[in-house]
């Protein structure tokens, strides 16, 4: 009998491997202080306001800055620098009045300050890709582009705590666009000492509830509470560490160990294995977020024909996307501007939409013919993607639905701050892409495509009626009437065929029950000024 020894052995051997695996690890939370541990999907390239173009980024940098409207905990609009504000009769003159603050190193904050990062925001030097955001000030996009004085654009500080914009044509939704950190002051005597690394631990001074003390790339980033916060009285959360969580599925086991509070996504297709182990921490909600196919229209090939776009786009089985393959409540998109946006006209889906399958299909590989593509002559198409598990899912996905109609796709994979640059340098033939809302309306979606965007608009989509319908909306006061300008422009984005969009996202937190004060909400945004943390962590399941 000389298995019953090699089994003990064994099972020893076993138990000693278990022994060995790494414990459950969470930094030292200072002894009456509240920590939060935060999973933020990637490392942010910068927390400058001015440069900043990604949600992770935006999550710290809300967190650390506040503009003249800030988020309430369900995402609403609130008085932030600004006490109040009144609006000139035409719509075109904004007079905000400061509330007295401090930047955490005890200088104060004041209109300056606003000016001073209005106007570095669209200094071309600067190279802000969210400097057309900053266009509707007036004389803005002139200054961006070198026509007109940085000194012309229609922002003046009369006092410290009197701050005059003029815009360029009414926008009733300004004090929803000033929540974004393309807005956000800059602190003048900071940016003027150190220049661009004014941003680093040491250097970054904040308005906001909290102060940067220290980052570590690629391992973490801390922020503590900033006493100097006008409102710090009602901040719970002492100390919060940022941690890069490009691995779902870790993130998710760090959650259940406890070693996480939270981490802002989950990889889709686990929600229900979530469930039954994590009960009450997974957090799917709607989300005013576009998942598209970028065609790039620099590329001299085969994607300049309509036809062929069109082809690709028909192809796409989004149901079976949405459906089967992620599976937290993602919806086919056959429009861009998502669901439950304001002021927003649903529009009616595109003719092709309409065909089963099977139809959409062969209408595909005729399209094809007549482009000049068949067996003989296959259509190949690179296809970029970023390297997460989820992305490569849904490139295989695409890449099967055009196989059957004669697509050959090749897939390029890589990470998702590459992706980026290659999205913004026209360095890819097709490529996937999402866009989250900057504010609650349609022209966040829209305004992507205008011909002076710059380097968000990644395919280079360019039509005057397309700009003429946004310039329409933006001078009409009547917001039905503006609501029907927007339609327009977005029915003809789509009769282009400039975009393919593929589904309308949800947001995917996993929220530990300890965090109070987390509020699911259409912009997903969580402002850990609202948050608290409570009791001592322990594993789920």
């Amino acid at each position: 009998m000389r298995r019953t020894p090699r089994l003990i052995l064994c099972l020893a051997f076993l138990a000693a491997l278990a022994a060995c695996q790494p414990a459950a690890h969470r930094p030292r939370c200072p002894p009456g202080q509240v920590c939060l541990e935060y999973g933020n999907n990637t490392e942010p390239l910068t927390l400058d306001p001015q440069l900043s173009e990604q949600v992770t980024e935006a999550v710290i940098i809300g967190d650390l800055m506040m503009g003249l409207t800030t988020e309430g905990p369900d995402s609403s609009v609130q008085p932030g620098m600004a006490e109040r504000w009144t609006t000139s009769p035409d719509g075109l003159t904004w007079t905000f009045h400061l509330r007295p603050a401090l930047w955490s190193d005890g200088v104060p904050v004041t209109a300056r300050d606003f000016v001073f990062g209005y106007r570095r925001i669209l200094d071309p030097k600067t190279g802000s890709p969210y400097a057309y955001l900053v266009y509707l000030l007036k004389n803005g996009e002139a200054a961006n582009q070198g026509r007109a004085p940085l000194e012309a654009i229609g922002a003046r500080a009369p006092d410290d705590h009197t701050l005059i914009l003029t815009l360029a044509h009414p926008a009733p939704y300004l004090p929803l666009l000033l929540k974004h950190q393309s807005w956000f002051p800059a602190p003048e005597h900071a940016v003027r000492r150190w220049g661009d690394k004014w941003v680093q631990p040491g250097r970054y001074v904040s308005n906001g509830p909290f102060r940067l003390v220290e980052w570590r790339l690629g391992d973490y980033l801390r922020v503590e509470r900033n006493p100097r916060f006008f409102d710090n009285a009602k901040v719970c959360i002492d100390r919060i560490n940022y941690y890069p969580t490009t691995d779902q599925v870790a993130a998710e086991r760090r959650v259940a160990r406890g070693e996480l509070d939270l981490t802002t996504s989950f990889q889709s297709n686990r929600l229900e294995h979530i469930r039954k182990t994590m009960p009450g921490y997974a957090r799917p909600a709607p989300w005013l977020t576009t998942t598209y196919m970028a065609f790039n229209s620099h590329d001299r090939g085969p994607l300049q024909d309509l036809r062929v776009r069109r082809a690709l786009s028909a192809a796409i089985d989004r149901e079976f996307i949405t459906g089967k393959l992620l599976r937290s409540g993602q919806r086919p998109a056959y429009a861009f501007v998502p669901p439950g946006t304001a002021n927003a006209r649903a529009i009616p889906p595109p003719p092709w939409a309409r065909l089963t399958l099977a139809q959409r299909r062969a209408e595909a590989r005729a399209l094809l013919a007549q482009a000049g593509f068949g067996p003989a002559r296959p259509l190949t198409v690179q296809l970029s993607s970023s390297n997460s598990n989820e992305s490569l899912l849904l490139a295989q996905a695409i890449q099967a639905d055009w196989r059957a109609i004669g697509v050959v796709t090749k897939i390029s994979r890589s990470e998702g701050q590459i992706l980026l640059a290659d999205l913004r340098q026209r360095n890819f033939q097709a490529a996937m892409a999402s866009w989250a809302a900057d504010y609650n309306d349609p022209m966040t979606f829209l305004a992507l495509f205008k011909s002076d965007t710059g380097a968000q608009n990644y395919g280079d989509y360019r039509s005057a009626a397309y700009d003429a319908r946004l310039a329409a909306a933006d001078a009409e006061p009547d917001a039905g009437k503006r609501a029907q300008w927007l339609a327009e422009a977005e029915q003809i984005l789509l009769a282009d065929e400039g975009v393919a969009p593929v589904y309308f996202s949800v947001s995917r937190s996993l929220v530990s029950p300890r965090v109070i004060g987390w509020v699911d909400n259409l912009e997903n945004w969580h402002r850990a000024r609202w948050l608290c943390v409570k009791g001592r962590p322990k594993a789920a399941g």
